[in-house]
């Protein structure tokens, strides 16, 4: 983790995020690259007495300020938690969101997301409706969304939600390494439902293939409500991150948007590590 892109729109969710940024950008001794994005009017030049480059010109330079005037204040928050040091570097963009944080990755070889997401729902319901999903979907980097009410405590746990496919065996590799950084603890979880086809012996060549990580723990829960189980998981074993493959954005979109299971409590606000394939 060289590069930590965190895209910004003044709001609270993102300050949030912001400081998850700080803290991994302090750990992994990485850069900030801060980037806000704003949407330009399609204005009828025909219907309108003025030149519409003015108003662009206006809201671009509106936008400018809104930025110049909120450095400051991100650098406050950085020498609040002894950050100071990390080096931020900002942009300005027009246009698309999903389309800009695609385009900034590819040209600041930016390696790792973070941004906030919010919600008037439920916690994975909101994280499935906003910008974040999209950018899960379409940014080839892992992605760290942030609900507004996560405060950052120091990360000594990490979940990862598995169904024992093999491209799995990379990305529980990935957040092994990530943890061994962070000195926190993994958690599996798999939640086996009566339709399951995950074996016994799948189970233990896994145990068998992570048995050298002494900080890795294997759970499988059986229930037929998978929902409710993960969110049991997350609060007793006291998870401070999920994480998961991307290919599951539908497995999420099956769970927690259909109406024969509970909605998530919206007191639980785990932050979401996405990871690619």
């Amino acid at each position: 983790m060289k590069k930590i892109l965190v895209p910004l729109d003044f709001s609270e969710t993102s300050d949030n995020a912001f400081v998850y940024a700080l803290e991994l950008a302090k750990l992994f001794k990485a850069e900030l690259v801060l980037l806000h994005t704003f949407d330009l009017p399609i204005v009828d030049s025909q219907s309108m007495p003025i030149n519409y480059a003015t108003i662009y010109d206006a809201i671009e330079l509106t936008n400018f300020e809104h930025f110049r005037d909120k450095m400051p204040i991100l650098r406050t928050m950085a020498e609040a938690r002894n950050a100071e040091h990390v080096v931020m570097n900002h942009i300005l963009m027009d246009g698309d969101l999903v389309f800009n944080i695609k385009k900034v990755v590819k040209q600041e070889h930016a390696d790792f997301v973070v941004m906030g997401t919010r919600g008037a729902t439920g916690w994975l319901d909101s994280f499935i409706g906003t910008n974040t999903s999209s950018v899960i979907s379409d940014v080839s980097v892992p992605v760290l969304s942030v609900p507004l009410g996560a405060k950052y405590t120091k990360i000594e746990t990490i979940a990862f939600t598995t169904r024992f496919r093999q491209k799995d065996i990379k990305a529980l590799e990935d957040v092994v390494k990530m943890a061994k950084k962070l000195k926190a603890k993994v958690k599996c979880l798999y939640v086996k439902t009566p339709s399951s086809d995950v074996t016994d012996e799948t189970v233990k060549r896994w145990e068998s293939h992570f048995e050298d990580e002494d900080s890795n723990q294997f759970f499988v829960l059986p229930s037929e409500h998978v929902k409710t189980t993960i969110e049991d998981f997350l609060v007793n074993q006291q998870v401070d991150m999920l994480s998961m493959l991307t290919y599951k954005r539908n497995f999420f979109v099956e769970l927690f948007t259909t109406t024969t299971t509970q909605k998530l409590s919206q007191s639980l606000k785990t932050p979401i590590l996405a990871l690619h394939e």
